[in-house]
This record gives C-alpha cells, sequence and structure tokens, in this order.
C-alpha cells in the first residue's frame, strides 16, 4: 500500500502523505475517499484527504489506520473529533484528513466548499 505512494518520484512531500493517509483509510474500508489539492487555494494546508465511515466502530479503525500508516513515517496528528464521532480531523500540517459518518459529510460538504480545489488522480 505505501509502496504506491512514495512510488510517485518528484512528488512533493506533503502529496506522498495524503495519498499514503488516503490509502491506510481504503485499507479500513472507508468509502468514497478524496484527496484534493489545496496548495493554489489556501496557505493553511496542501491537501485535504476526505473519507466516509459507515459506523463510529469503521471511524476510528479508520483513524487508527491512518494514524498507523503515517507514524511509520515519524508523523503524529492534531486529533480532533466531535462527543458523537461523526466526524474525526487529524491535522498533520501540510495533510488534514477528515473522516466522516455519511449524515456530517453531507451536511459539511467539503467537497463543495472547496470545488475549486483540483481532485488529486490516484
Amino acid at each position: 500500500m505505501a509502496k504506491r505512494a512514495a512510488g510517485r518520484r518528484g512528488a512533493p512531500a506533503s502529496l506522498v502523505r495524503a495519498l499514503l493517509a488516503a490509502e491506510a483509510a481504503e485499507g479500513k474500508r472507508a468509502e468514497a475517499v478524496v484527496v484534493l489539492d489545496l496548495r493554489e487555494q489556501t496557505l493553511v494546508t496542501d491537501y485535504f484527504v476526505i473519507c466516509t465511515g459507515g459506523s463510529r466502530v469503521q471511524i476510528r479503525a479508520i483513524v487508527e489506520g491512518i494514524i498507523e500508516a503515517l507514524t511509520d513515517h515519524h508523523l503524529t496528528p492534531v486529533r480532533e473529533e466531535d462527543e458523537a464521532t461523526q466526524w474525526v480531523l487529524l491535522d498533520y500540517g501540510d495533510v488534514v484528513v477528515h473522516v466522516f459518518d455519511a449524515e456530517a459529510r453531507a451536511f459539511y460538504r467539503l467537497e463543495r466548499l472547496w470545488a475549486d480545489a483540483p481532485v488529486v488522480e490516484r
């Protein structure tokens, strides 16, 4: 899994991290995984990784899978989550991961909010 992301020669380190996070989410069966390139949109971060989990248990598994994958690269996120575990945010600085349940993702519509950001082909 990590080999695919790391195999992009010349890719910025932040892109490699975003792809690792996306692959880790998919490894835990996250749905609708999207990587948005925000480098031309904001100075706050380079990439958003957005995905959906089907239950609280799956959301936690997705989050732990991402943390584990990026910990192997010596990265530790700032973690924020709501009390109902409908949305977990992992902030790695240049990569921000959003793991939603379906209802929260539909409500916040980050892809629509950042509609001008290119979707990274994987």
